[in-house]
């Protein structure tokens, strides 16, 4: 889930882009937005959202805890107002980050090997 490549000297992504990292849709991001006070991407003058990396760790939690853990929207809500498992969840979703990093560069040695 590690946005990767150029995208790293990003400073704001676009919701389409978010989407697709977490593999959720647009409207599930807006919608959460309602429910998690702590997320709130700055807004274009045209209205566009605009996600920083800070933003975007605020959603791997929100990710983690709902659909990982299978809290709901409201468990989620009390996790994050009472300071419950966030570093946790954070934690976790870095380590599937790095994981995932680990698992791309070893297929890729792999493809190497396979040319051989």
């Amino acid at each position: 889930m590690a946005l990767k490549t150029d995208k790293d000297l990003k400073m704001y992504y676009s919701i389409k882009e978010v989407a697709a990292e977490l593999s959720v849709t647009e409207s599930t991001l807006r919608y959460w937005e309602t429910v998690f006070p702590q997320l709130s991407p700055r807004k274009g003058a045209n209205g566009v959202r605009r996600y920083t990396k800070d933003d975007i760790k605020t959603l791997r939690t929100i990710y983690h805890l709902v659909k990982e853990r299978k809290l709901t929207l409201a468990g989620a809500k009390k996790q994050f107002k009472y300071g419950g498992p966030k570093e946790s969840a954070e934690n976790v979703s870095e380590v599937i980050d790095r994981l995932k990093a680990v698992r791309e560069e070893l297929m890729g040695i792999k493809s190497q090997l396979d040319f051989l």
